[in-house]
C-alpha cells in the first residue's frame, strides 16, 4: 500500500532516480548492487519512475539502465564498509541521503554512529519509508546551513559520503560546506561520485537549472580545502561489472577503448572519489 507523497522540488524528486536504479538493480537476474530494500521502499512509495526519461527509455537493456549508478553506489559501499572496519568506533555521515538504504547495505556495528542527512521534508518521508536502526540518527537540514554539525561529534574517525549532490549546490556552497566538514572532524575519508562540467550540463536537461557547475580535476577539492588529500579515482568502466554490459564486440572493443584512457574513464562513465583529510 503506497503512502501520500510530499510536495517535493526538482532538487529533492532527485532522490526517486537513485532509488529506483537501486530498486530495478535488485530485480536483474545477477544485481551489481543487490539492494531488495530499495525495491520495497520504492513499491511503498507509489512512485511512478517513468517520470525519468532513463525509465521510460526502451532503447536501453535493464543492465545498461542502471550499471553507472548501481555500480558507484557499490564502490561507494566498499570505501565506506573498510573504513567502518578499520574504525568501529566512527561517525559515518550520509549527505543528502534521499531513501537511499546504504546504511542497510554496508551494515556498520552498533558502536558506528551514522548520520542520514537531507532536507526536513525527505527526512519526513524517510520516517515513513524506511526501517529505523540502531545506531542510525537522523537529520532534517539544509545542508548550506552550517549550525546542522553542531551536534554531531568531531572527535572521532569520520566518513563522509554522498551520492548526487554536487550539481544541486554552487561551488561556492559546496566549498563552504567541505571546509566545515573538515574543520569540524579531526579526521577522516571521504567518499562521492564525480560530476564533470560536461556531465552537469548534461544532468541540466533533466533536472532544470540546478546551481552547480562541476569540476572536471578531482585533485581541485585540495586546492579548496588545505587538508583534503585525494586517495584515488574509481572507475566504473574499469571495474569486472563492465562485462555485463559488454555483449557484442564493437561494445567491448568501444568499452575498453574508454577504459585505456584516464581522461575519458573521467568524462564518460561514472567514477567515484575518494579522499582523505
Amino acid at each position: 500500500m503506497s503512502i501520500t507523497l510530499p510536495e517535493l522540488t526538482p532538487t529533492q524528486e532527485s532522490l526517486f532516480l537513485t532509488l529506483g536504479i537501486s530498486a530495478l538493480d535488485s530485480r536483474l537476474p545477477r544485481p551489481f548492487l543487490g539492494d531488495p530494500m530499495a525495491d520495497e521502499i520504492l513499491k511503498a512509495s507509489g512512485y511512478d519512475l517513468r517520470r525519468f526519461a532513463l525509465f521510460r527509455s526502451e532503447r536501453l537493456d535493464p543492465k545498461t539502465k542502471v550499471f553507472s549508478g548501481a555500480v558507484r553506489a557499490k564502490h561507494e559501499d566498499e570505501v565506506v564498509t573498510r573504513f567502518v572496519a578499520a574504525h568501529p568506533d566512527a561517525v559515518v555521515l550520509d549527505l543528502g541521503t534521499g531513501l537511499d538504504t546504504r546504511v542497510f547495505r554496508t551494515d556498520p556495528p552498533p558502536t558506528v554512529d551514522w548520520y542520514d542527512i537531507d532536507f526536513p521534508t525527505v527526512i519526513d518521508l524517510r520516517r515513513q519509508l524506511v526501517p529505523e536502526r540502531e545506531g542510525v540518527h537522523l537529520v532534517a537540514a539544509d545542508l548550506t546551513e552550517p549550525g546542522w554539525l553542531a551536534d554531531i561529534p568531531g572527535d572521532r574517525p569520520t566518513m563522509i559520503v554522498h551520492n548526487g549532490l554536487v550539481p544541486f549546490l554552487s561551488m561556492s556552497d559546496y566549498q563552504s560546506l567541505l571546509l566545515r566538514l573538515t574543520r569540524h572532524f579531526q579526521s577522516g575519508e571521504m567518499a562521492h561520485n564525480s560530476y564533470t562540467r560536461p556531465a552537469v550540463w548534461t544532468f541540466k536537461r533533466v533536472f532544470g537549472d540546478v546551481p552547480g557547475i562541476g569540476f572536471n580535476d578531482p585533485r581541485a577539492p585540495e586546492r579548496w580545502v588545505p587538508d583534503l588529500k585525494l586517495v584515488e579515482e574509481i572507475f566504473n568502466v574499469r571495474s569486472p561489472e563492465v562485462a555485463e554490459i559488454a555483449t557484442s564486440p564493437a561494445w567491448r572493443l568501444m568499452l575498453g577503448a574508454i577504459a585505456s584512457s584516464t581522461i575519458l574513464s573521467r568524462h564518460l562513465e561514472a567514477t567515484v572519489l575518494h579522499y582523505r583529510f
